[in-house]
C-alpha cells in the first residue's frame, strides 16, 4: 500500500477479551506505523465512541474481540457514522458471534457443525442433565456468545455436568451443550477470498483452550497435511463454505474439529481474529511471506474496496 493513511485502531474495550485485545491492536498499530500509516489507538474503555470525530480518519481497523467488537454492535455503530472499517459487517458480525444462530445457518449450507441444544440460564440443572443425556457424552457446554474457548468445558460424565454449566453461566446468558467432536483441531484463516495456509492445532491440554492459545510456549503451529490430501481439501471448502454460508468477509478464522473418520466440523467462525504474538492468522500469513504489516494492509484494503463508506477515496485491490 503506497498512500500514507489516517487510521484508528479500536483495541481493549470492556469484553472478557479485554486483555487480548490490547496485545493484538498493539501489535496492529506497530505494524500499520511501519507501513508508514498515521495511527491513533482507541480504547472504547476510555472514550466515548459517539464523541470521536470519525471524519479525521480514513478507516477503521477493529482488533476488538469479544462483545461489542465482534457481535455487530461496534459495526452499527461505525455505520452510523459512515466510516469504512475492517472485518465483517454488523449483520454477518452478529450471525457469526452467536453460536447457536451460527449453527444453525451452517445446517442450513449443510455444513457439517456438531449437534447441539441450547439453554438459557434460567435452564435448571435437571433440565441441562436432560440434554446432556439427549446428546450423549462426551459432550461440550460452552457459552452462546463469547470467544478465546472463555466458559469453555469438555464434560465425560455427569458428574463433570454441574460445574461445566456454572462456568459458563458467567460468560452469557445462554449456553450450548453440543457433542464433542475430538479429533485434529484445525483452523483454517482467510483474507477476504484468499486462503491462507491451514494450521493444525497440537496441544497436550484437552482442547485448544485460553491457556493454549495465549501463554503454554508448548502448543505446536503445524501446517503438514493431514492423513491425505484429500481430507486436507475438505478442511478447507468446508471452511469456506462456512464463510459464505454467514457472509462474513475481511479477515476470518474458521475453527474445526475431525472426528475419527476424518470429516471435518465446524466449530466457529471467529470475525475478529487475535493479532498476538501467539495468534494463528499472522503465524498463517508469515506461511506465505507476509509479515504483520502485510496482512494488516490487506485487511485495510479490503475495508477500503468493500465499504459503502468509501467515499472519493482510492481503492487499492488486496494483494493475491
Amino acid at each position: 500500500m503506497n498512500a500514507s493513511l489516517r487510521i484508528a485502531v479500536l483495541y481493549g474495550g470492556t469484553s472478557a477479551e479485554r486483555t487480548v485485545s490490547l496485545e493484538s491492536g498493539s501489535n496492529v498499530a506497530e505494524a500499520l506505523r511501519i507501513g508508514g500509516h498515521e495511527v491513533t489507538l482507541i480504547d472504547p474503555q476510555l472514550s466515548n465512541l459517539n464523541e470521536i470525530i470519525w471524519s479525521d480518519f480514513d478507516v477503521v481497523f477493529n482488533a476488538l474481540h469479544g462483545t461489542f467488537g465482534e457481535d455487530g454492535t461496534l459495526q452499527t455503530l461505525l455505520d452510523a457514522h459512515r466510516i469504512p472499517y475492517t472485518g465483517s459487517n454488523a449483520a454477518a458480525s452478529q450471525l457469526a458471534f452467536n453460536k447457536a444462530d451460527a449453527k444453525q445457518q451452517f445446517q442450513a449450507f449443510a455444513v457439517a457443525t456438531p449437534a447441539f441444544t441450547v439453554l438459557s440460564n434460567e435452564a435448571t440443572l435437571e433440565t441441562a442433565r436432560e440434554a446432556a443425556h439427549r446428546i450423549g457424552f462426551p459432550l461440550v457446554v460452552k457459552p452462546n456468545s463469547q470467544g478465546s474457548s472463555f466458559g469453555v468445558s469438555i464434560v465425560h460424565g455427569e458428574d463433570q455436568l454441574a460445574p461445566a454449566v456454572e462456568l459458563a453461566r458467567q460468560y452469557d446468558d445462554s449456553l450450548l451443550l453440543e457433542v464433542a467432536v475430538l479429533g485434529d483441531e484445525w483452523t483454517v484463516p482467510f483474507v477476504g477470498e484468499t486462503l491462507l495456509p491451514p494450521i493444525r492445532v497440537a496441544t497436550q491440554r484437552e482442547f485448544f483452550d485460553y491457556q493454549a492459545k495465549y501463554l503454554d510456549e508448548e502448543t505446536g503451529y503445524l501446517f503438514a497435511a493431514t492423513s491425505s490430501q484429500e481430507v486436507l481439501v475438505e478442511i478447507e471448502e468446508t471452511a469456506r463454505t462456512a464463510c459464505r454460508a454467514l457472509g462474513t468477509c475481511g479477515v476470518t478464522r474458521v475453527d474445526l474439529r475431525l472426528d475419527a473418520s476424518g470429516r471435518p466440523f465446524v466449530l466457529e467462525v471467529n470475525t475478529s481474529p487475535g493479532m498476538t504474538h501467539h495468534s494463528l492468522v499472522p503465524k498463517s500469513a508469515e506461511r506465505i511471506g507476509w509479515t504483520l504489516t502485510d496482512l494488516c494492509e490487506n485487511a485495510i484494503r479490503l475495508a477500503l474496496r468493500d465499504s459503502r463508506w468509501t467515499h472519493n477515496r482510492h481503492e487499492p485491490q488486496p494483494a493475491s
